[in-house]
């Protein structure tokens, strides 16, 4: 045994004196600490794939060994609602239709740039034109910092309804019955601030300024403690609205946690 033993030390120092330096690669080199996460907000679009470049950045789950012809469809977020690690950078992002008819066209397309360590969700909103087969698309920066104080939640508004007026978000606690203001009004592919309120249960709605009507409303909203949301209205506003998002063009408040 220690015959055969040194016989196969010395076989792989060979092997690795044979190989040299210059073939050990190196992979510990630094992981890109930007982030961006997408969402398909577009009334009427097909289901696509995010792009940043020619970098494919979202992906559907297949059990047939290829590529799902899904893709992300109307209302749905990448990745679950998680951010995708990218470099900072000059990009094209795009989502590109997934179906196998005019596979990988992009139907929208948005410039933008990507600074080292910050955060950004892009979507694709608006109206789907079945002619010119685009839609429109925008991006944000995700400015949150997250709340070290577990008594308290942190949310913002983002208006992506094309054809609706600017509008201001509520939140009223289910308990109190108070209601404030969550950041100001915020016009079509606008976000608003982090706004930092108690933890607890809400009944969020919008409104035109001026106006003690709400336009969208979604109730008994549970914001945790220590956590971050952006509330995003969606739909067509001359749909009538919803209170579950569960209608394809009919306005909704869609609740998707950033951490």
């Amino acid at each position: 045994m220690t015959r055969y033993t040194s016989i196969a030390a010395l076989v792989f120092a060979g092997l690795l004196s044979a190989c040299g330096k210059k073939e050990v690669q190196d992979i510990t080199g630094p992981f890109a600490n930007s982030r961006i996460r997408f969402f398909n907000f577009g009334v009427n679009a097909p289901g696509v794939n995010f792009y940043a470049n020619d970098t494919k950045m979202t992906a559907i789950q297949s059990t047939t060994g290829t590529e799902s012809t899904n893709g992300i469809v109307y209302g749905g977020v990448g990745a679950g609602g998680n951010y995708s690690a990218v470099a900072p950078g000059q990009y094209t992002v795009t989502g590109r239709i997934a179906a196998a008819t005019d596979k990988d066209l992009p139907i929208s397309t948005v410039s933008t740039t990507i600074e080292d360590g910050k955060y950004y969700s892009f979507y694709v909103s608006g109206f789907y034109n079945t002619s010119t087969k685009t839609v429109e698309g925008f991006v944000v920066e995700d400015p949150f910092t997250v709340p070290t104080d577990f008594t308290t939640a942190t949310v913002r508004f983002v208006n992506a309804i094309s054809n609706a007026n600017p509008m201001t978000l509520y939140a009223k606690n289910t308990t109190t019955a108070a209601e404030v203001p969550i950041g100001a009004e915020v016009a079509y592919k606008g976000a608003g601030a982090f706004t930092t309120i108690p933890a607890g249960a809400y009944d969020l709605s919008t409104r035109y300024t001026g106006s003690p009507t709400n336009v969208l409303t979604r109730p008994a909203v549970s914001l945790v403690g220590g956590r971050v949301y952006t509330i995003t209205a969606r739909g067509d506003i001359t749909v009538a609205p919803t209170t579950t998002c569960g209608a394809t063009n009919r306005t909704c408040l869609d609740n998707t946690a950033n951490r």
